[in-house]
């Protein structure tokens, strides 16, 4: 079984893996900006949801690295080119629906079906391809063939990566979400913050 295969690894090692996986899910990046827009413009609740759709995509990138799709992708540039460059369109998409929404509190607007949210955080997720890029760099390093199958580490250990990062994601998602009440009762560019902030998001996809 995976975690009888992960019980192999030495305990140092796993805390070692652990910790640093923290370390960089707590850092902001893609996903983490993305729960906050979200949260921001639909509150506690989409900011959570889109934390989970985050959570999705990455076990998708996952999936990819342990059957060694990740690596087949890597040789070929133009697919990687390709994907970044339709994720940012996504995300521009994303951008000006949220810049050119109504300016209502998140309180007082129509909640987004739970499906939607959660879907647009897993296509934010998929459409970008430096996370299975990570995952094939960060993983391997803490696997040895004496400690059982390697693709079972490398699923195990990318399962705790993956639920510690949702989870942190939707922490940031809940917190930008419970400030964007107190805000949304007196300002009307939440929405605007959250198309600059997706949009910017566009811009560091295609310039990194």
């Amino acid at each position: 079984m995976i975690w009888d295969t992960i019980a192999n690894i030495p305990q140092a090692s796993l805390l070692t893996f652990v910790g640093g996986g923290l370390l960089l899910n707590l850092a902001p990046g893609q996903d983490v900006m993305f729960a906050t827009a979200c949260g921001l413009r639909g509150g506690p609740r989409a900011g959570a949801l889109a934390g989970l759709g985050v959570g999705i995509g990455v076990s998708f990138h996952l999936t990819l690295a342990t059957i060694g799709l990740g690596a087949v992708a890597a040789a070929y540039p133009q697919l990687l080119t390709a994907i970044k460059y339709l994720g940012a369109a996504y995300l521009l998409l994303l951008a000006w629906q949220s810049w050119h929404a109504e300016p209502h509190a998140p309180a007082t607007r129509t909640p987004e079906s739970a499906w939607r949210i959660i879907r647009r955080g897993a296509l934010s997720n998929i459409l970008n391809p430096k996370p299975v890029l990570f995952l094939l760099a960060f993983l391997p390093p803490f696997t040895r063939p004496e400690y059982g199958p390697v693709w079972q580490q490398i699923l195990g250990l990318g399962l705790i990566f993956t639920v510690t990062g949702t989870l942190i994601t939707i922490g940031y998602g809940v917190l930008s979400g419970l400030l964007g009440m107190r805000l949304g009762r007196h300002l009307g560019v939440l929405n605007r913050i959250a198309a600059l902030i997706l949009g910017g998001l566009a811009l560091r996809l295609v310039t990194k």
